[in-house]
């Protein structure tokens, strides 16, 4: 099997990011920066020369547009785009809106930190009768209600990006084509944990920026080198 590249990026800046708002499936759009953002993954890989065969996305607008703005940049529109609300960010429950550092307040820094970067410990769940649970959003209306979360861990989020990744994206890899992943902090973090076979207690100290471009070179499924271009 030829060598063949496996993109990730980070939807560019949304407008929830922008305020310090916690995100999840809120389906919000990229701030003025995250659009230039969007545009400079298109310039790293057109600097590069990365040119991807098949491009793979969530349901949320920001990861949409993100990859939409870096296929124009890179004038590559033409590849096909397949969307799972599998690669959607993990479900923050309750959290979604709310502030980031009034919620650090609110119940301490290391409980704070266990939820927000750990990898078992989910935020507070949304109320079923909330009206931001995902049954409400017509997007979702044909998917079991128990498929779909009122809050999430990053163990959580693993578990349907990976199960996604092994059936949907791993068979192009294996077919000799380049992929781009345009998705989420988390939903990305899972992902690499999964591929760099990160310990749950390391997991913690992984953070993927916004607009940030990581390039892996596989080799019959093995990554043989890793690249985070700028």
């Amino acid at each position: 099997m030829k060598r063949v590249k496996l993109i990730l990026t980070r939807h560019g800046q949304s407008i929830y990011n922008q305020k310090h708002l916690f995100t999840g499936w809120t389906d919000i759009d990229l701030s003025p920066k995250g659009i230039q953002e969007a545009q400079n993954i298109g310039k790293i890989l057109k600097q590069n020369s990365i040119y991807p065969n098949i491009c793979f996305t969530s349901w949320l607008k920001r990861a949409i547009h993100t990859a939409q703005i870096t296929l124009k940049e890179l004038e590559w529109e033409h590849i096909d785009m397949i969307k799972s609300y599998k690669l959607n960010e993990r479900h923050y429950g309750a959290w979604q809106g709310k502030n980031k550092e009034a919620i650090k307040e609110e119940i301490g820094e290391e409980l704070f930190l266990a939820i927000r970067r750990g990898y078992e410990t989910p935020p507070p769940p949304l109320n079923p009768n909330d009206s931001r649970v995902p049954w409400n959003d017509k997007k979702y209306a044909n998917i079991p209600h128990s498929l779909l979360p009122l809050s999430e861990s990053l163990k959580d989020t693993k578990k349907r990006v990976t199960q996604y990744f092994n059936s949907y994206i791993i068979p192009h890899l294996k077919s000799g084509k380049d992929v781009l992943i345009s998705a989420h902090g988390n939903s990305l973090r899972a992902l690499v944990m999964e591929l760099e076979n990160i310990n749950p207690k390391d997991i913690v100290n992984l953070e993927i920026p916004t607009g940030e471009v990581i390039v892996y070179i596989c080799e019959d499924l093995k990554i043989v080198d890793k690249q985070i271009l700028k």
